[in-house]
């Protein structure tokens, strides 16, 4: 888990913690949503810690970035839903690839929340491996939470590609 988030995370408790009268509403000036609650340096470092728990080989890092009752879908597949599906999710990658990195490419926000597009580099030299390397790009459209963490987070990557490089490995030409 990264230092910094979880500091905030725990500014961001106390805080609410603390609040003894309810803030007044106004429609103008509050986020219509968690997602545009996002500070935009705090997503991107959000981003970039959450690629790093994926690079950690360590499952439950991953479900730490995920709301209590988050979701993690891969290529419209059956929804993996809190930590512990979440982690065996995670698991299996890590499993796969011993030697796995996930570099956040970009983290866009756009009017339906972020887009975090990533790239996974490794080895097929897990169980039952080829052990061929495999390089393929993706990306996470997330509904954030209220405590900062992702609510949904719907994947999606080239599954022929991927299986294509897990058979024969990357293309030198790539």
């Amino acid at each position: 888990m990264s230092h910094r988030y979880a500091s905030l995370l725990l500014c961001v408790i106390m805080l609410g913690a603390c609040d003894s009268a309810p803030a007044e509403h106004d429609p103008e000036t509050e986020p219509t949503n968690a997602n545009d609650a996002m500070d935009p340096n705090e997503l991107q470092r959000f981003g970039t810690d959450y690629a790093a728990a994926w690079s950690s080989q360590q499952p439950e890092q991953v479900a730490f970035y995920f709301a209590p009752d988050g979701s993690l879908t891969v290529n419209k597949g059956h929804p993996a839903v809190g930590a512990e599906a979440i982690a065996q999710v995670a698991a299996g990658f890590m499993n796969a690839f011993p030697d796995m990195v996930v570099r956040m490419d970009s983290l866009v926000t756009g009017p339906d929340g972020p887009a975090f597009h990533w790239t996974l580099t490794g080895t097929n030299s897990g169980p039952n491996g080829t052990d061929n390397k495999v390089r393929i790009s993706g990306v996470e459209r997330w509904t954030m939470a209220a405590d900062g963490r992702v609510q949904i987070s719907d994947g999606n990557f080239d599954a022929a590609e991927y299986e294509r490089q897990i058979a024969h490995g990357v293309d030198t030409a790539e």
